[in-house]
């Protein structure tokens, strides 16, 4: 399959955005371990989500989280507490690929009873439930915050509770912080004790009517969006975010202030949902340095904009975008190039664009890696091309399934070829 887009001459469009995948995710897995019997309101429908659900309440022998990271890794600590059951957890080919074993190892020096169906190291995996006595742990801080996250959820119903002592630097700590605030929302006892350990007190969840804020992440394609439209007075609407949102990605708001985009806030109390309005400023940085250590998941967004604006920049904090979907960084300087730009790593984890320029060639199309980022990142740039041919665009669905509908409302042309 591949979409032709073709972008519209005004924009004035207020937009629908998934609810947060983030939270969904954390909110399920903890309604789980509460025994709760009400699911948690306005839940994200991407694939990641709803193999969650179907996981939880299918409960079937062998789990196929498909190509849902953030499943696999939150599933294989919920699964490891489940007394009694056995399960074994897989998913598609490349998630076979996908390195658990930090994880394992961490589940099992607290317990678990967890061994490998096929490469040592990689799902599937075959668990066996059981209580766990839980105590002190190390990990490194410096592994994806899922593990982390995954380890700190079960945390309340582990026997000592959970001491977890991260080593090193810690990156995602926005990620690690979601993670406790939605424990503490479940009646857990769950906070920093100093830089480094995180104290999880055996306290059990308790079950609780909860709502799902709509996602940060997804609200950056549309900052892309009114970045790259070329009229000054477009106007893009959000709906169902909040002001001071524990979401990592709400640092994108930040961001985009730098590249011309201005946010405003509907007047509302605090912590509620509201609408958000984006708006060019007329302000852009000659150039963009950012660690983005604590929110990865927007590299792509800015690696497109900033180079569709000939806006050089160095990204820096982007080691986990190897072990993505698809190894991030590569995927990048490969599709970026097609669009004319050439773009140098370093020591994987750093992206680099000077201003190099080289021949596009946009005739076979984006490729997008299985890789929803890819499409969601690529898909605004052309507002500032005569049209864009993205492969695979079903890819979307794993976090923002209505993307190309919305698009579609805003006034893109897409033909499927």
């Amino acid at each position: 399959m591949q979409y032709t887009i073709s972008a519209p001459g005004r924009l004035q469009h207020t937009a629908q955005l998934p609810a947060s995948k983030s939270i969904s995710n954390r909110a399920l897995i903890i309604h789980a371990l509460s025994g709760g019997t009400i699911l948690p309101e306005n839940l994200s429908n991407c694939d990641d989500t709803e193999v969650i659900i179907s996981a939880l309440q299918d409960n079937p022998y062998e789990i196929n989280i498909k190509a849902a990271g953030t499943a696999m890794r939150f599933m294989t600590a919920y699964l490891a507490v489940k007394e009694g059951e056995e399960h074994v957890l897989t998913g598609t080919e490349r998630m076979k690929h996908r390195p658990i074993g930090v994880l394992v190892d961490a589940l099992r020096f607290l317990g678990a009873d967890i061994s490998y169906v096929g490469e040592e190291g990689f799902p599937p995996l075959l668990i066996r439930g059981k209580k766990l006595e839980g105590g002190e742990l190390e990990v490194p801080g410096n592994i994806s915050s899922q593990y982390i996250s995954a380890l700190l959820m079960i945390g309340p119903v582990l026997k000592e509770g959970l001491t977890l002592r991260l080593m090193g630097d810690v990156i995602s700590r926005p990620y690690i912080d979601l993670t406790l605030w939605t424990m503490r929302e479940f009646g857990a006892d769950a906070e920093w004790s100093d830089f480094e350990t995180i104290e999880v007190r055996p306290q059990p969840y308790h079950e609780r009517a909860y709502y799902i804020e709509n996602d940060w992440s997804g609200a950056s394609y549309w900052y892309e969006t009114l970045a790259l439209s070329k009229n000054r007075d477009d106007v893009i609407r959000l709906e169902g975010l909040m002001d001071g949102s524990k979401q990592g990605d709400s640092s994108v708001r930040y961001i985009f202030s730098l590249l011309g985009v201005k946010t405003q806030f509907k007047t509302t109390e605090q912590g509620v949902p509201t609408t958000i309005t984006l708006k060019h400023s007329g302000r852009c940085v000659p150039r963009l340095e950012y660690d983005f250590v604590n929110s990865p998941d927007l590299a792509q967004t800015f690696v497109v904009v900033c180079a569709m604006l000939g806006v050089p920049f160095h990204f820096r904090g982007l080691s986990t975008l190897k072990i993505k979907e698809t190894d991030r960084i590569k995927a990048l300087k490969t599709e970026m190039r097609k669009l004319g730009f050439v773009l140098k790593d370093v020591n994987g984890s750093e992206l680099i664009w000077d201003g190099e320029r080289c021949e596009p060639d946009m005739e076979s199309g984006i490729d997008t890696y299985e890789d929803h980022r890819m499409a969601l990142a690529f898909a605004p740039a052309s507002l500032r091309l005569d049209a864009l041919k993205i492969n695979q665009p079903q890819v979307v669905t794993k976090s923002y399934p209505n993307y190309w509908e919305d698009l579609k409302a805003a006034g893109f042309e897409i033909v499927d070829c």
